[in-house]
């Protein structure tokens, strides 16, 4: 079965490890000359087997895998649904302040008052600075909706511009008039026609042309002639302006802006324009890239959008920390994500891929996972588990945990009666349920104590506490007890006002045990209002008595004597009713603290509703270019999944793509790599078939094709950088990669 070929000079003819080579099985071979071995697959491994759906292949091949892809897509849709509500109330200010903008520069374009006439005469257009920060990334969602937005209520003429598609000035008008001419609105059949032909006329694209393009669409489409029927919606005005967004002023060229500014401002009597300009870094980028001469041109207004880190903060309070969603993450994966935001981008966007993709990797590796959805539908659920799936629960960590802190009674029915395993696995659902009502508002109340101590030793950011809570009992730690002493010296108005907050936090939520909360929490505030009296009466009487003291006893000796009375009196003073009551509100919290703020990994069937596969996500998340593109080559299953590309460690299948039999090839030369050899030995393992041999059967079509084959593969590996042409042989490539992964 072995078939040799001659002795290749690999490079610099450094002789091949016996276990290495093209080998297309596992056997090894003993030989004294240098050479390439070639072994013949096994013709089952070249079978194609169907890889099936996603939620289907390998170890998820289960009976209820269309049901758990059905439940994470519906999951995800209420997420989505949610974030984009989320979204739409960030930017509402925003946008309603820049509406309100465009309506004023536009009114003063309609009504030719004193001010738009003012304008013309300086021919300066209106413009919006709008700063958006540094999060690149998420600046096309925003944009979008900002075109949605004023195409609803201010005009149906808007453009997007990018820096890319405007390198001259020639570009930038030829997009801006290519987005326009289908800008149009709603018009009667005839007039639709008549502004396509228009549009598919071919136009010199200038500001002139644009003037009369303004002029014809407008009267067509009715905004200036009160005699047609106005077939356009009544939500826009009469000259609606064209609003042109910059979408990243920062790299379009200093010529571009200036041209388009300067061009723009001599037909601003004939055209209501005007620009928003997209800033990622600050508003003094405007005047660097412009000299005054055409800055001066701009009648400029700033707008700040919310910051990356507050949309971020809002994010996982909507969707994190809430009921809303049974989906939960665990304490190491929010870090990860949490990570990647603060050091990398800065993105929301990302970290709302990255919250996607861990939806997505805990339904497909989770085969408890059909129940994570709302209680009442996994109760029903439950009721029609199958063995294996009860089989599933018990091999839970947590579950274990459970069974084996029962009576032995118990756990041999847990562990034998599907049945009464289903009642159990009801009730533990229903307690976790429970336990995520009750956690949040604590950690919302814990947040508004934390957060007003100086130095934040529990952090910030209620993201903070959250991840210190779910990691560990958080009671437990320094920075915990250090909150706690900081907590026992609050002033009466601080601790005052946070109760109050609490109260409100209590009293929202859906936790059906805080009655009694709320109750004792009135009952602090009720007393903290009676002690003020209290302490007032006190007072006025103490500085009463000690002044009477003081004029009883005038000599020395005695004022001496009474003063070093006192002092000693405040050193060994007891505590005062304030600072019991104080004492008693901080214990409280501590209470509720150690009674629902234990860490989830503690809670049974935790593995339901919690991803926790960390590493599974960074992989994914934090890009290793170099790894990747090894393992893709050299093991092109991991990524493919498909059953032929299986091959064992060190073998060469002729199964596999080319660029992967050239790549795994390459890494067994040294510096220069004969082109010859290498080709003969890529053909040698793609005509290595049962049933063939290569010097009988191959034809000279069949070489033409292996040879263009081998020249794609080479060309491949020389564009992803693995190899180059060498200058000191022709016929030779120099290999640009050593070491492993």
């Amino acid at each position: 079965m072995r078939q040799s070929c001659r002795a290749l000079d690999w490079g610099q003819g450094v002789p091949l490890p016996r276990d290495s080579g093209a080998r297309g099985g596992s056997m090894s071979t003993c030989s004294v000359s240098k050479g390439c071995f070639v072994f013949k697959p096994n013709s089952k491994k070249r079978r194609i087997s169907s890889t099936g759906d996603y939620f289907s292949e390998g170890k998820n091949d289960s009976e209820d895998s269309g049901l758990r892809f059905a439940t994470c897509q519906l999951l995800w849709k209420q997420i989505n649904s949610e974030m984009e509500k989320i979204q739409d109330e960030l930017n509402k200010q925003l946008f309603d302040n820049l509406i309100n903008f465009l309506r004023q520069s536009h009114s003063e374009f309609q009504t030719e008052s004193t001010e738009w006439m003012c304008r013309m005469k300086s021919s300066e257009i209106p413009t919006a600075a709008l700063v958006l920060g540094v999060n690149v990334t998420d600046h096309d969602l925003t944009f979008k909706s900002l075109s949605e937005v004023l195409q609803d209520s201010i005009t149906p003429y808007v453009v997007s511009l990018q820096a890319k598609e405007c390198p001259g000035i020639k570009h930038l008008l030829q997009k801006l008039m290519g987005q326009l001419m289908n800008c149009y609105v709603d018009v009667d059949d005839s007039e639709e026609e008549e502004c396509v032909n228009i549009s598919q006329k071919k136009m010199r694209c200038s500001m002139a042309s644009l003037s009369q393009w303004y002029k014809d669409v407008t009267k067509k489409s009715g905004f200036e002639t009160s005699s047609k029927k106005r077939t356009s919606s009544s939500r826009h005005w009469q000259s609606p302006p064209i609003v042109v967004i910059f979408k990243d002023m920062e790299s379009f060229t200093t010529k571009v802006l200036q041209d388009f500014i300067v061009i723009s401002s001599q037909h601003i009597h004939e055209i209501p324009l005007v620009l928003i300009f997209g800033i990622a870094t600050s508003p003094m980028i405007i005047h660097r890239l412009l000299p005054h001469s055409v800055s001066s041109l701009l009648c400029i207004e700033l707008f700040q959008s919310l910051s990356c880190k507050e949309h971020m903060a809002t994010v996982i309070d909507k969707l994190l920390l809430t009921t809303q969603f049974p989906f939960k993450l665990s304490e190491k994966v929010l870090q990860v994500l949490i990570n990647i935001f603060l050091y990398h981008d800065f993105s929301v966007q990302n970290f709302i891929k990255g919250f996607q993709l861990s939806v997505v990797e805990h339904f497909y590796s989770q085969p408890l996972s059909v129940l994570c959805c709302q209680l009442q539908e996994a109760k029903k659920r439950i009721n029609s588990l199958s063995h294996n799936q009860c089989e599933n629960i018990r091999s839970l960590p947590s579950f274990r945990r459970y069974v084996e802190s029962q009576v032995s009674e118990k756990q041999i029915a847990l562990l034998t009666e599907d049945n009464f395993l289903k009642e159990v696995t009801q009730t533990l659902l229903e307690d976790l349920n429970s336990y995520h009502e009750n956690y949040f508002p604590v950690l919302r109340c814990l947040h508004v104590f934390t957060s007003s101590l100086p130095k934040y030793p529990l952090g910030k950011q209620i993201r903070e506490l959250h991840c210190a809570c779910l990691g560990k009992r958080v009671w437990e730690t320094e920075e915990y007890g250090s909150a706690v002493q900081l907590m026992r010296m609050l002033a009466k108005a601080e601790l005052v006002a946070i109760l109050q907050k609490c109260v409100e936090i209590f009293t929202s939520s859906s936790g059906k045990q805080f009655s009694n909360t709320i109750e004792k929490m009135e009952e602090f505030l009720t007393r903290f209002q009676n002690l003020e009296v209290a302490e007032t009466n006190d007072i006025q009487d103490v500085s009463v008595s000690s002044q009477n003291e003081l004029q009883k006893k005038t000599d020395l000796y005695h004022l001496q004597k009474t003063l070093l009375e006192l002092k000693e009196s405040k050193r060994s003073k007891k505590l005062t009713k304030f600072e019991m009551l104080r004492f008693e509100v901080v214990d409280f919290i501590e209470s509720l603290v150690r009674s629902y703020l234990t860490p989830a990994e503690m809670q049974t069937l935790n593995e339901v509703v919690y991803f926790n596969t960390a590493n599974t996500l960074r992989e994914h998340l934090n890009a290793a270019p170099r790894i990747a593109l090894h393992t893709a080559l050299n093991n092109p299953y991991c990524y493919l999944k498909n059953q032929t590309l299986k091959s064992d460690v060190g073998c060469i299948s002729n199964t596999a793509p080319d660029i992967c039999i050239a790549y795994k090839l390459h890494l067994e030369c040294g510096r220069l790599i004969n082109l010859v050899d290498w080709l003969e030995a890529f053909s040698t393992v793609v005509t290595a078939v049962e049933g063939k041999d290569l010097d009988s059967t191959a034809t000279d079509q069949m070489d033409e094709i292996i040879h263009a084959r081998f020249i794609r593969a080479v060309s491949e590996l020389e564009l992803l950088g693995f190899i180059k042409p060498s200058k000191q042989k022709t016929d030779h490539v120099a290999r640009l990669t050593w070491g492993g992964c």
